[in-house]
């Protein structure tokens, strides 16, 4: 079979190491790829949202299945434009059409999923930009912290969590009439906070059938402490330690398994991920949001856990058999560790010199945001390397993790030092 994974990022990388892996898999392919993905595939140098040349790659390259990693061509029609075209419609692609992607491309359409279907979630109303006084004033209805979420798509940057009132309706403006998330912040979803600790569940679903992936915990903030700016991700960590079965059970009936029901119901085929980001508030899941991929950091650790073959998982889904797979998990425990250029996530550099990948022999080494040049390694990105190693549990792992990096380095790189120690506490 050949295959095509669509992206650029740490969880392209993770799924084309995990993908190779598979005796069903003769010719693998990435668009656009990185430095890392190049020495085990053959990287192609098409953008992501260019549908037309994805399509001239498909037909030249024999493509057989398409995966893909990133948000925005699924919320761009990429799988509605597989299946209008005659020669692609047979070509088997992972991800959901344009609608069912709504689920991340639109805060306001996810919330009122919820509340259609009695998912449990955070109390909410939204607000375009003709309504900016109206905000104001349901603000001062809430306590704090305020919650403001860009509706559409802000590259995982687009929530904002305020302590002080006179900042939340400054940032209001900010966003609903100065663009500060450009058209992502055409509307606004005000939020009640929920006091408690995040997690993700990741959800394998043909639309009909799902399998409930490793959960995952992802660390988004660049400083220690969890504090600064909000990233992509400096780190993640699998399974989560404070998520005991029960919990586990709670998730599952009355979160994925509504989810699942509710777009069978309103007729909204759903093939591919369902990334549930998850608040635990006492012992009782609420759904932050959704996604419709993968998340990044956190495939680099749910991915490495997952000991069935991915392509026949892929494939099953896709088909609408995902019910005949067994999925089998790796009962050890998986920690990464983001390494980022200094800057992250505002201005930084490229092109800085990777030293030491070499040297790594106890760890997983995932390329985010890196390029190959005349033999060498370079940055190209603000996520640059995602380090991922095994353990009996998180200490363990992190332990490995942290080591391996000290093998590694490029100017002004930078990692969060105190991924974990959070955990601690609600041991």
């Amino acid at each position: 079979m050949n295959i095509l994974i669509l992206g650029s990022g740490g969880r392209e990388h993770a799924f084309a190491w995990k993908i190779k892996q598979s005796p069903r898999c003769d010719s693998l392919y990435v668009a656009p790829g990185n430095a890392g993905t190049d020495k085990i595939a053959t990287n192609l140098p098409i953008d992501v949202l260019d549908f037309q040349a994805i399509k001239k790659v498909v037909v030249a390259y024999d493509i057989n299945l398409v995966l893909v990693g990133p948000e925005v061509p699924l919320v761009e029609g990429i799988c509605d434009f597989f299946k209008k075209d005659p020669q692609l419609n047979k070509v088997m692609i992972v991800g959901p059409e344009a609608r069912a992607a709504q689920l991340e491309g639109s805060k306001e359409f996810a919330k009122d999923f919820m509340v259609r279907h009695r998912i449990p979630t955070a109390a909410y109303q939204s607000f375009s930009s003709l309504q900016l006084d109206s905000a104001c004033r349901f603000l001062e209805t809430l306590q704090p912290p305020y919650v403001l979420k860009a509706d559409g798509l802000a590259a995982g940057k687009g929530v904002l969590i305020l302590d002080n009132r006179e900042e939340a309706i400054a940032e209001l403006k900010h966003i609903l009439t100065e663009g500060k998330f450009g058209n992502a912040g055409n509307k606004v979803v005000i939020e009640e906070f929920l006091k408690g600790i995040e997690l993700s569940c990741f959800v394998l679903t043909d639309g009909k059938n799902y399998k409930i992936l490793p959960t995952a915990k992802d660390y988004k903030r660049i400083g220690e402490g969890d504090t600064g700016l909000n990233t992509g991700g400096m780190g993640a960590i699998s399974p989560v330690p404070f998520a005991t079965s029960g919990f586990l059970k709670k998730v599952e009936n009355r979160i994925v398994i509504p989810t699942i029901e509710g777009l069978k119901k309103e007729n909204i085929p759903f093939v591919g991920f369902i990334f549930i980001g998850l608040m635990k508030v006492d012992d009782n899941p609420f759904v932050i949001e959704y996604n419709v991929r993968m998340g990044d950091p956190e495939t680099e650790v749910v991915i490495p856990r997952v000991k069935s073959d991915w392509v026949a998982l892929l494939e099953a889904t896709s088909l609408g058999k995902l019910n005949e797979i067994v999925l089998e998990i790796d009962v050890r425990s998986a920690a990464t560790v983001v390494m980022v250029s200094g800057g992250y996530p505002e201005a930084y550099k490229k092109g800085e010199i990777i030293l030491g990948l070499d040297k790594v022999h106890q760890s997983l080494v995932f390329h985010a945001g890196t390029k190959e040049v005349n033999g060498e390694v370079l940055t190209d990105g603000g996520r640059v390397l995602a380090v991922t190693s095994f353990g009996d549990d998180y200490k363990e792992s992190l332990e490995k993790s942290y080591n391996s990096i000290e093998n590694i380095s490029f100017k002004n790189l930078y990692y969060r030092k105190d991924l974990g120690l959070d955990l601690q506490e609600r041991m």
